[in-house]
């Protein structure tokens, strides 16, 4: 007499079948058992390229050789980068330099002429006027000019001749190497000056 067959029998499911579905249940011969659908293989790990640094120049800024609105005539060499409307009014001159590299040439060279206020920051050589201005010489700057502006003052090194139309001021540690002619001098404790000194006469005739 031949084996009973087990009742239940294990059958083959096809291949894409258990690819069709994600759990599948398949009966054998301990009982019901659940494929379950294995994750897809992770790709492979790509390299990502470290981002691109910005290339450094050797362009650093720095204090302007003057600061305020005037009008120069004369060559200037300038190393780096310029923006801003030349000549137009009311406008901003920005100059982007180079370190000095310690010539000591002048950055500016001829005449420079401006109306309410000026601050020289810098080297400048040549002229400088104004009828009714102040020129404010800085600490660090040096002037080889002859200065003819209403009020001078002098925190810097000049050498040339000042007129001051109203005054003129040496600050302490400043140094003049030049003759002065003004209608108010002050020199304060600490300033250096060589030269002569010519009071002018004022309009009204009192001097």
């Amino acid at each position: 007499m031949p084996a009973a067959k087990p009742a239940l029998q294990q059958e083959e499911c096809p291949p894409n079948v258990v690819g069709a579905h994600s759990n599948i249940t398949v009966l054998g011969p301990t009982g019901p058992h659940l494929l379950t659908r294995l994750p897809a293989p992770r790709s492979e790990l790509h390299s990502v390229p470290e981002p691109v640094q910005p290339r450094k120049t050797n362009f650093q800024p720095r204090v302007p050789v003057i600061t305020g609105e005037a009008t120069y005539r004369g060559s200037a060499e300038i190393h780096g980068i310029i923006t801003g409307q030349l000549g137009a009014a009311a406008s901003t001159l920005t100059i982007k330099q180079r370190p000095r590299n310690g010539s000591g040439e002048p950055e500016l060279d001829g005449e420079l002429t401006f109306k309410d206020l000026l601050r020289i920051n810098g080297h400048i050589a040549g002229k400088v006027f104004s009828e009714k201005g102040t020129l404010i010489v800085d600490t660090a700057a040096t002037v080889e000019a002859d200065i003819n502006v209403a009020v001078c003052v002098v925190s810097g090194t000049v050498v040339g001749d000042i007129t001051g139309q109203e005054r003129v001021e040496v600050a302490p540690g400043a140094t003049v190497k030049g003759n002065i002619a003004t209608r108010s001098l002050s020199i304060k404790p600490g300033a250096v000056f060589q030269g002569d000194c010519r009071m002018l006469k004022d309009t009204d005739g009192g001097r």
